[in-house]
């Protein structure tokens, strides 16, 4: 039996829209939302943190550290879904809404059969994979439970992930910002009752993001079951075809990797910074949630231009492209401006926020993040040239750019400050900087070489 796959006349409107309505305008559309909601998540992350600090401080330490193998397994559902979002985007400014359908329908397959595999693979061997980690032994009798939850929120996450790339394939970037605001709701809510009415331990918090990532899937579930739509799901559209599958196995992997290697090297980090104690832990972790601030807005703008470049490279509207990718980097480096500058200035307030009563766990959190908001304007650039090359498929590089970042740019640099130098636990910070912007530059001298080698083959005349 033949697919059918149409489209709504929003859909039609926005394809219209994205290929041919001045960029700026595209951009600020589809980026702003999404802007706007991993501002607010960070916020509520920190929110969170503060929570957790009411526990204890080794809590916020547990958070953070463990966060970081989160993010580590969670790198397949997430590299899946910006891997093969952008197929999806491609095949849509193409014109061929069965293709994306057949996508859509698959992907989620793949999302599901991942997500089991690997919560059978960890979940009988918790303690032992906290341990392969390098976790702390005190971090892990913390965490352990909490972790554990974790691992089923992961499985729903993918789902999730999925969903929300398609929705940003297709523009729909408002729906996105509400539904995960509701979910952020629901899950501070729920945090908020469990820590301060029922005076629950770490365990209870991963309940109330399990709670809350429950919710977004109802809703995933009842806007994917949509008729004949080109963006819904359907058994029947399931297909491992090369034409299907194998763009997006390919255009994932590398981002897969990117992904995990990402996390796994910023577990290295974690574990090298317990040099100091393991508060620093904790303070690298708030440092990391306060230059969030900055840095998920960037983000955003980076997936909204992702998929429109995506969008016009599949229709053949190069100029385009490079449009969207000025655009981009403009009003990221503003934002990066804007936002670490006024995060400075009430460094003091912000800091304290999470102290725990403890000066010297302020201290600490002050000290890292002094250094790190010196590389949020170069980082609206690398988030910029991220876009520009997951847009055109490019995810190789994108591999090495975030390779670089972790492995070569904070790795061997904290390694040399904590054994050849004397700035002591200053170095947590200085190394942050020193990453940030130097991936910055690389990221930048890749976009001048992939910009020429495109204006070439593309734009000839």
């Amino acid at each position: 039996m033949a697919i059918k796959a149409e489209l709504s006349t929003r859909d039609r409107h926005f394809l219209d829209m994205s290929l041919n309505a001045p960029m700026w305008k595209v951009v600020l559309y589809v980026g702003t939302p999404l802007a706007l909601y991993q501002g607010l998540a960070i916020l509520f992350t920190i929110l969170d943190t503060m929570m957790a600090s009411h526990i204890s401080k080794e809590s916020v330490s547990a958070v953070a550290y463990l966060a970081q193998l989160n993010l580590l397994l969670s790198s397949v559902g997430g590299g899946l879904a910006v891997g093969a979002g952008i197929q999806i985007s491609r095949a849509y400014g193409e014109g061929d809404f069965v293709l994306v359908r057949k996508r859509v329908s698959s992907l989620y397959a793949i999302s599901l059969t991942m997500g089991l595999l690997i919560l059978a693979l960890i979940l009988p061997f918790t303690r032992s994979f906290l341990r392969l980690a390098g976790t702390p032994e005190e971090l892990i009798a913390v965490g352990e439970e909490y972790f554990r939850v974790q691992l089923f929120v992961m499985v729903v996450n993918f789902l999730n992930s999925v969903y929300i790339a398609v929705e940003r394939a297709r523009g729909n970037a408002r729906r996105i910002f509400l539904l995960n605001i509701a979910v952020i709701l629901v899950k501070l809510s729920l945090t908020a009752y469990f820590v301060y009415i029922l005076e629950s331990g770490l365990n209870m918090i991963a309940v109330a993001s399990l709670l809350s990532e429950m919710t977004m899937f109802v809703f995933a579930v009842r806007f994917s079951l949509m008729g004949e739509n080109a963006f819904s799901f359907s058994l029947k559209a399931i297909s491992l075809s090369r034409k299907v599958t194998l763009p997006m196995i390919r255009q994932s992997v590398p981002v897969i990797a990117e992904k995990a290697l990402f996390a796994f090297g910023k577990t290295i980090v974690n574990s090298m910074c317990t040099l100091y104690g393991p508060l620093m832990v904790g303070a690298m972790g708030v440092s990391n949630n306060l230059g969030g601030i900055t840095t998920n807005p960037q983000n955003g703008y980076q997936q909204g231009s992702a998929a429109i470049i995506s969008q016009n490279y599949g229709a053949g509207r190069y100029r385009r492209v490079l449009d969207a990718f000025y655009a981009t980097a403009a009003v990221n480096m503003l934002l990066g401006a804007l936002i670490s500058g006024a995060e400075l200035w009430q460094l003091r307030l912000l800091s304290g926020l999470f102290d725990g009563g403890s000066e010297d766990f302020r201290r600490m959190i002050a000290l890292v993040y002094r250094y790190e908001a010196l590389g949020a304007v170069p980082l609206g650039l690398n988030a910029a040239v991220m876009a520009l090359l997951y847009g055109l498929g490019k995810t190789q590089l994108t591999l090495v750019l975030n390779f670089s970042r972790v492995f070569v740019f904070r790795i061997p640099v904290l390694w040399f400050l904590q054994h050849c130098t004397a700035f002591g636990e200053a170095s947590v910070g200085i190394v942050m900087m020193v990453s940030n912007i130097s991936v910055a530059v690389l990221a930048a001298l890749t976009a001048l070489v992939v910009i020429r080698r495109f204006r070439r083959a593309y734009m000839k005349t």
